[in-house]
């Protein structure tokens, strides 16, 4: 079954790269008691997540900030090491954007977004969406029904708040 709005999220453990090494984020500490907008993609360096979906967010930090947001996450089933790289490489980082690793796909799987792309070597994938969350509680989700991200976009979740 899909998470959807008012539902409480599943607490699952992602991954970041920090000053020594990897670190483990629980889903639970990240969102308790804060407004974080989520965004999932479906992989690092592809070609929606890398010239449009990313940097959707990117162009809207500072509207999402006015808005109340303490955290902008991006998520995708990809290593940790990857998505420290992607950040760097889209400007992500630089604009405060998290990146987070769900390497195995638990959170994933747990939302109930996973999917199969055998014919582009994608296997256990997170669909595309973004969503809104107030203390592990989401208030605004955004599944992408698309190829593109026109409705998970960061312009769209501005809209939306």
């Amino acid at each position: 079954m899909t998470i959807s709005t008012g539902e409480t999220l599943p607490d699952a453990t992602l991954q970041k790269i920090g000053a020594d090494g990897p670190e483990a984020v629980s889903v639970k500490d990240l969102t308790e008691g804060r407004k974080v907008v989520i965004f999932a993609v479906p992989g690092a360096f592809t070609p929606t997540c890398h010239s449009a979906h990313v940097p959707s967010f990117v162009r809207s930090m500072d509207a999402l900030k006015q808005k109340g947001v303490d955290e902008v996450v991006c998520i995708s089933v990809n290593d940790a090491f990857v998505m420290k790289s992607w950040g760097e490489a889209t400007g992500a980082t630089e604009a405060g954007i998290t990146m987070l690793a769900d390497g195995m796909g638990e959170f994933t799987e747990k939302l109930g977004l996973s999917f199969d792309a055998p014919p582009v070597g994608l296997k256990g994938r997170s669909k595309r969406y973004a969503m809104m969350v107030e203390d592990g509680v989401v208030t605004v989700f955004h599944p992408e029904t698309g190829s593109g991200c026109e409705i998970s976009g960061g312009e769209a979740m501005v809209e939306a708040l």
